[in-house]
């Protein structure tokens, strides 16, 4: 087992999204902020779909909590990949993700992959966007591509589906 420590995460209550990923990379484990890897396209795609005013850096995830964002996982515990992460985390990390949820309960819970979804909801498939069957029926469910360097979805693609986020906040507002 890996000893580095878990990466905190950013919750409050009233937030219009929470991103919910895998778990965090061995960078972010590292520097202790979300989507550290550079290689990651986090911040890039939420700036391009228009969800930020500015490029954000990884060190400043704390700071998108002033925008309504907050940032948690499925598995809390770093690791190289999903392929580290064993049957007993996930059932573990469902059932902390669930009273999160219920808890703090985001307009939307966007889950950043499909994998995250279908682990979370023990549903077998997801399509992108907003989910018609939501496992907490008042928190709207948002499956978004990950943003992983290694998905081989094309940039405009994924940016387009995180521009959906985008509207829905700005109708719906935040």
């Amino acid at each position: 087992m890996n000893a580095m420590p878990e990466i905190p995460d950013h919750l409050d209550y009233g937030l219009s999204i929470l991103f919910i990923g895998f778990n965090p990379s061995l960078q972010s484990g590292e520097t202790g902020h979300h989507y550290a890897n550079p290689r990651n396209n986090f911040y890039r795609i939420l700036y391009r779909a228009g969800l930020t005013p500015r490029l954000y850096e990884a060190s400043e995830d704390q700071d998108l909590l002033r925008l309504g964002y907050g940032f948690t996982n499925i598995v809390a515990r770093p690791t190289r990949g999903i392929d580290d992460i064993d049957r007993g985390e996930y059932a573990e990390g469902r059932k902390i993700l669930h009273a999160k949820l219920l808890e703090y309960r985001p307009k939307v819970a966007c889950f950043v992959g499909k994998g995250v979804y279908t682990q979370f909801s023990q549903k077998s498939k997801a399509d992108w966007g907003f989910q018609p069957d939501p496992v907490i029926p008042e928190i709207h469910e948002f499956v978004a591509p990950s943003s992983s360097g290694l998905v081989r979805m094309p940039m405009e693609e994924i940016v387009a589906i995180y521009r959906r986020l985008a509207e829905h906040i700005a109708e719906h507002g935040s």
